[in-house]
C-alpha cells in the first residue's frame, strides 16, 4: 500500500514540475505579433503595424511613388518591414517593397506606399483621418481611393479638376489599385448610355465592375454617394448617379489620366466629392 502512495505522490509532483517547466517555456517564447495585422477602430478594421499603430495611405502616391519626404516625412514616418508577417485576412500577394528617392525602403500595399501618423500615441488612434483630404487609413477592402495629382490627358497637355487648362493637383477616384475612375457627361442618373449591348466598345471605355455588395470608402467620401446598377449584363459601380469606367488607353497604369482630354475636355471627367450628381 505504501509503494502506491508514494507512486502518486511522485506523479502529482512531476505533473506540477512539468506544467511550471512549460509555463516557464511559453514565458520565453510569446506568441509572436504579426508586422501587419488587422486591428479594430473607430473607423473599423484598419492595418496597423508596430505596437498596433494606425497605418495610412497618401494620396498623391497614387503612382506607386512616395510623394512624402522632408518635413512630410518626419510627421509621416515611413513603414518598412522586408517580407512582413501578416495577421489574419491579409495576402502576402498584396505586399510589397519600394525604395524612395532619399534611398529608404518602404512597405506598399497593392501599390500604396504605407506611413504611421506621429500624432497617434496608441494603438486604435486615427487622428491622421482624411488630413488635408488626403491622408486615409489603410484598409485591406477599399472598393475606391482618392488620388490627388496633376491631371494629364491624352494630348499630353496639364488640366485642372475642371476640364480646363492649367496646372495643380486635383483630387479624383481610383480604383484599389489606382486605376482612374471617370464618368461619362452625356450618362443620366444611373444609366449606362455609353456602352453598346454587344460590348464592342467596352475595350474603350471599360465598364468599372464591382460586386453587388460596395466595400469600404474613404471616409472623405459618403458611402450614401455609390451604388451599383446592372449594364448591359455587368455590375457597375456608380457614384452621385454617375456610372464610373476606365479608359482603356491608361493600359492600366496607376493614376494615368489620359482620358480627360478625349475627345475634349470634359466629356469623360474625372470624380470626387465636389462633383454634381448625375441628371435625372
Amino acid at each position: 500500500m505504501k509503494t502506491f502512495v508514494y507512486s502518486r505522490h511522485w506523479l502529482v509532483g512531476m505533473t506540477l514540475l512539468i506544467v511550471t517547466l512549460m509555463g516557464c517555456k511559453d514565458d520565453e517564447n510569446p506568441t509572436t505579433v504579426s508586422d501587419v495585422s488587422l486591428g479594430m477602430t473607430s473607423l473599423g478594421n484598419v492595418m496597423t503595424g508596430a505596437g498596433g499603430k494606425t497605418l495610412y495611405f497618401f494620396a498623391p502616391d497614387v503612382s506607386g511613388v512616395s510623394s512624402c519626404s522632408g518635413g512630410c516625412k518626419e510627421t509621416w514616418p515611413v513603414f518598412y518591414k522586408e517580407n512582413p508577417s501578416l495577421g489574419t485576412g491579409l495576402k502576402a500577394a498584396d505586399f510589397a517593397t519600394i525604395t524612395r528617392a532619399d534611398g529608404d525602403k518602404q512597405t506598399t500595399y497593392k501599390g500604396w506606399p504605407l506611413y504611421y501618423y506621429k500624432n497617434d500615441a496608441k494603438a486604435g488612434d486615427v487622428t491622421g483621418e482624411n488630413i488635408g483630404n488626403v491622408w486615409s487609413v489603410a484598409k485591406a477592402n477599399y472598393t475606391v481611393m482618392l488620388a490627388s495629382r496633376q491631371l494629364v490627358g491624352n494630348d499630353g497637355k496639364n488640366y485642372t479638376f475642371d476640364t480646363k487648362e492649367g496646372t495643380g493637383s486635383s483630387i479624383f477616384l481610383t480604383d484599389s489599385l489606382g486605376r482612374t475612375l471617370y464618368a461619362f457627361a452625356p450618362d443620366k442618373f444611373k444609366k449606362n448610355t455609353y456602352t453598346k449591348a454587344d460590348l464592342s466598345n467596352n475595350a474603350t471605355w471599360p465598364i468599372f465592375e464591382t460586386s453587388s455588395t460596395i466595400g469600404e470608402i474613404p471616409s472623405a467620401l459618403a458611402k450614401t454617394d455609390f451604388a451599383t446598377i446592372t449594364a448591359v449584363g455587368k455590375t457597375q459601380l456608380t457614384y452621385k448617379g454617375w456610372p464610373l469606367y476606365y479608359f482603356g488607353a491608361d493600359q492600366g497604369q496607376r493614376g494615368s489620366t489620359k482620358g480627360v482630354s478625349v475627345p475634349r475636355p470634359g466629356v469623360w471627367p474625372v470624380v470626387n466629392a465636389t462633383s454634381p450628381v448625375a441628371p435625372n
